[in-house]
C-alpha cells in the first residue's frame, strides 16, 4: 500500500490498492511477478510503481524471510536495508516502519502533512522541511511515532478529513 501511497491522495492511492487485491487475490510476491506490465498499469500503477512492485515482489520472492529479518535489525539498519528496495525511499521506508513494523521512534521528517500540521500547531511562518522537522522530532524521542500519529490527526482536522478508523 505505501508504494501506491506516493505522491497520490490517499483516496486515489486506496482505489488502486483495492483494484489490486482483487485482481491478484491473494495478493502476494508470486501474485505480483505473474502479472503482466500491461495487468497492473491498467489497475492504476505506472510505470514507476509497476517496476517498484516487480522490484519489491522479487525481493521478496527470493528472500521469504526478508520482513522476519528486518524485524530483528535496529531501527537505521532496517531503513537502510528498505532503502536499498527499487522505488523505496527515506518517506516510504519511515511509514513501513512506522505503520507496518510498529516502530515506535520513526518520525517521517519529509511527509508534506505533518510539517503542515508541525507548522500550523507550532505557528511557525514556513512550512518546515525535513531537516527543521527532525530537529522538532527530537524533544519526542523515544516516542516520536506517536507524535507522527498526533501531527496527522491534528492535519486531518485543519483538512476536514474525517479520522482514520
Amino acid at each position: 500500500m505505501i508504494v501506491t501511497e506516493q505522491f497520490l491522495s490517499l483516496a486515489a492511492a486506496r482505489a488502486i490498492w483495492l483494484r489490486l487485491e482483487a485482481h491478484l487475490s491473494p495478493l502476494t510476491a508470486g501474485a505480483v511477478l505473474a502479472a503482466s506490465n500491461t495487468d497492473l498499469l491498467a489497475l492504476g500503477l505506472s510505470n514507476a510503481k509497476v517496476k517498484s512492485f516487480k522490484g519489491i515482489a522479487t525481493a521478496f520472492a527470493d528472500n521469504p524471510h526478508l520482513c522476519s529479518v528486518l524485524h530483528r535489525h535496529p531501527d537505521e539498519e532496517a531503513r537502510k536495508a528498505l532503502l536499498g528496495l527499487p522505488g523505496i525511499g527515506p518517506w516510504s521506508a519511515d511509514i513501513y516502519l512506522l505503520s507496518s513494523m510498529l516502530r515506535p521512534d520513526v518520525f517521517p521528517v519529509g511527509d508534506l502533512a505533518l510539517q503542515a500540521a508541525a507548522q500550523n500547531l507550532f505557528r511557525l511562518r514556513a512550512r518546515p522541511d525535513a531537516k527543521r522537522l527532525h530537529e522538532l522530532s527530537r524533544k519526542w524521542q523515544p516516542w516520536r511515532a506517536v507524535a507522527a500519529r498526533l501531527l496527522w490527526s491534528h492535519y486531518r482536522g485543519l483538512k476536514q478529513i474525517p479520522q482514520a478508523k
